[in-house]
């Protein structure tokens, strides 16, 4: 991709120095330049992937599609993954720059490559021709798939709309949500019948590449056809312009078409399979070494060469950067800001190697419950995280853990009190959120025991232990009046570069980015051979479907050094969230549990016992519409010099999200509304 963006760059420069002024204007590059030559071909393909829709370190999804990565953060829409201490970190309900006019320019592209490439093709070997074509068709289908997964139906221009034309010619209404996912489909599927089965430029796509996003937009057409029907009252609804179904399924016809995507899921994901051109990233992994399959793990998110890899964002120091090291790394780290990513303790709790109360939650005192019982004490913070599956330490830093060669102090505080120690709360429940440490008597009364810190530096509250100062809150916080800290307890492994050599900043920042690789191309085989063995349907291709499932399931679980399947999935909805929840794991900070959730519509109120991919009492963390999540917060005992963890809502710039069945589509944008006599808002806005 970042050499694609420089022969752009290059391509204009060298056209825009043209002085013949018996030519047209030297910002106008005629096709016969274009398309008549690969050299051309890569300018207009440039053109074309500079504008695609992916989501990587360079979207956040509070902004929309802006193409910079400016407080760069992962997992803070509201799926329970990370928190962030900003505005931005809200429940994903709409973008602030919706996906509308910039698809409508790139579809604007596709379909003139499409209609007028034919008229070179003789320029071309038939397999580049072919190719071209394919990318042109990869690329609508992309498009529209990130149209389709915010607004349902959509205007389908598949045809240049050349101007000035007829105002019927002009105005293209939007079609049902079925006929916009069958296009979908079906520019997929001739994308991957036109490309190549290798890519045969660096940033260009492939016919593997094509059916591993099938197989995704696939699962997202299926389970929307399937889930909505869950949603009370049916999700689906009529324009008022046109009377065209824009959302959800008919009732006589949804379980033809979610099975239908689900089969086309299956397919695509096994041909992938089946192909033997990816396999999963196992360089450093050893089976009986956790330290090895923990750091296999860290490696494989940076590595080119990982065969694991279907589709990857490179960039390059220093003219195709990115800023996520300068947002979300730790306090210490500051660059110019830090701890945008700070994942939760709920997410934490969808992994193996803790302790558990009986309702499944991680256990922190000798009770039944978190109110109930002591504190247990660990020697380290670390060894709480002892048994912890090494692929979450591969995607947490944990308090006291190493990074960059430094040691990550995170304390909520020390406490100078008798032990054994209580829970500091006789109450954790939604509605005592609120409730801070900085309430408690034993910090604010007259014998304070317990000491916290409001900010960094010469804000700390010093406790004094074994001849030393010690601060209360430690280098990275949590600080309690301030959001810029570690605000769960936990941050964001994952993406950062490890390198202690590398100094962060705004722009300086080079990782790549997998926007596909091998492991979603299992998950999704596995979750389609499910949802079509829940609908009765046999094998699409003779292949036994609930072994598709176990397998992919534990090759993932074997890699991330978790605890194989006991026995096979099976066809039923403990199957289906067996494998929602490994997805969960596996795929999490990668702009995917967002759009699962969605698809799944478990993020409203009366859905959310299944939120986490297993069934959850959504009253733990839930208040109707609105909801929160928990951090997990280490105390130092100066009386035992030991440490004790305490398990709350997250309370520093407290998050409260909110979330509707309203919300699973997107608002059309008013001023498209407004202006056409042919497009229709959303029903019920």
């Amino acid at each position: 991709m970042k050499r694609i963006y420089l022969l752009f760059l290059t391509g204009l420069l060298f056209f825009s120095a043209c002085t013949d002024l018996d030519i047209p204007p030297p910002n106008l590059v005629g096709d016969e330049k274009l398309m008549t030559n690969e050299s051309g071909m890569e300018i207009y393909m440039a053109r074309m992937y500079s504008q695609m829709p992916f989501e990587d370190f360079k979207y956040m999804a509070e902004w929309g599609l802006n193409y910079n990565s400016w407080l760069g953060a992962f997992g803070i829409e509201g799926t329970g993954e990370a928190l962030n201490r900003d505005g931005i970190c809200r429940a994903f309900t709409g973008e602030n720059k919706a996906y509308w006019g910039d698809a409508f320019s790139l579809l604007h592209d596709a379909n003139y490559l499409i209609e007028t490439l034919p008229e070179y093709q003789s320029n071309f070997p038939e397999v580049t021709y072919n190719h071209y074509l394919g990318e042109a068709y990869f690329v609508r289908a992309t498009v529209f798939y990130a149209m389709a997964r915010r607004f349902g139906g959509v205007p389908l221009v598949t045809r240049v709309i050349r101007y000035p034309a007829d105002p019927e010619e002009m105005e293209v209404p939007r079609a049902s949500e079925e006929e916009t996912w069958d296009q979908v489909l079906a520019d997929f599927d001739q994308a991957a019948a036109l490309l190549q089965p290798a890519s045969p430029k660096s940033g260009y796509s492939n016919k593997y590449v094509a059916l591993a996003f099938k197989s995704q937009a696939m699962l997202y057409a299926g389970s929307v056809a399937k889930y909505n029907e869950t949603v009370t009252g049916r999700l689906t609804g009529f324009g008022q312009k046109t009377g065209v179904r824009v959302i959800g399924f008919d009732e006589n016809s949804w379980q033809v078409a979610s099975n239908r995507y689900f089969r086309e899921a299956y397919l695509a994901a096994n041909e992938v399979i089946n192909s033997g051109v990816y396999s999963l990233y196992m360089k450093k992994w050893s089976a009986t070494d956790p330290e090895s399959q923990y750091q296999n793990m860290v490696d494989m998110f940076s590595d080119l060469s990982s065969p694991e890899n279907i589709y990857v964002k490179e960039y390059l120091y220093p003219t195709f950067t990115h800023g996520y090291d300068a947002y979300s790394a730790p306090f210490i780290f500051k660059a110019p800001l830090a701890s945008g990513t700070c994942p939760t303790l709920d997410f934490l709790e969808l992994f193996e190697g803790f302790d558990r109360y009986p309702d499944g939650t991680i256990k922190v005192t000798t009770g039944s419950s978190n109110t109930e019982g002591d504190y247990l004490l660990y020697d380290s913070p670390m060894d709480f995280f002892k048994d912890a599956e090494p692929r979450l330490r591969a995607y947490v830093i944990f308090p006291g853990d190493v990074f960059k060669g430094k040691e990550i102090e995170i304390r909520g505080g020390v406490y100078t009190g008798a032990e054994p120690i209580n829970p500091l709360f006789n109450d954790y429940s939604y509605s005592t959120a609120e409730t801070r440490y900085q309430h408690l008597g034993i910090y604010n009364e007259g014998s304070k025991t317990l000491y916290l810190s409001p900010r960094e530096g010469n804000s700390q509250e010093i406790v004094s232990y074994n001849g030393a100062d010690m601060t209360a809150a430690g280098a990275n916080g949590p600080f309690y009046d301030n959001g810029e800290s570690c605000l769960t307890g936990l941050y964001g492994r994952k993406w950062l570069n490890p390198d202690p050599s590398f100094e962060a900043g705004e722009g300086r920042s080079s990782q790549p980015f997998i926007l596909m690789r091998y492991a979603e191309v299992l998950l999704n085989a596995a979750e389609a051979a499910v949802e079509l063995s829940l609908a009765g349907e046999t094998s699409p291709d003779g292949s036994d479907m609930m072994m598709v499932a176990t397998d992919a399931v534990n090759k993932i679980r074997e890699r991330a050094g978790a605890t194989l399947l006991s026995g096979s999935i099976t066809p039923d909805i403990t199957g289906r969230n067996t494998v929602r929840k490994e997805r969960r794991k596996e795929l999490a900070l990668e702009h995917k549990t967002k759009w699962d959730l969605r698809r799944w519509r478990v993020q409203h109120y009366e859905g959310r016992d299944g939120f986490w991919g297993e069934i959850r009492d959504k009253d733990s963390y839930s208040n109707n519409a609105r909801y929160r999540f928990r951090g997990l917060y280490p105390f130092f005992s100066t009386q035992s010099g030991k440490y004790f963890f305490d398990a709350r809502f997250q309370w520093v710039s407290l998050k409260t999200f909110e979330y509707n069945t309203i919300d699973y589509y997107f608002a059309i944008p008013d001023g498209e509304v407004a202006k056409s006599s042919v497009i229709d808002q959303q029903p019920n806005r």
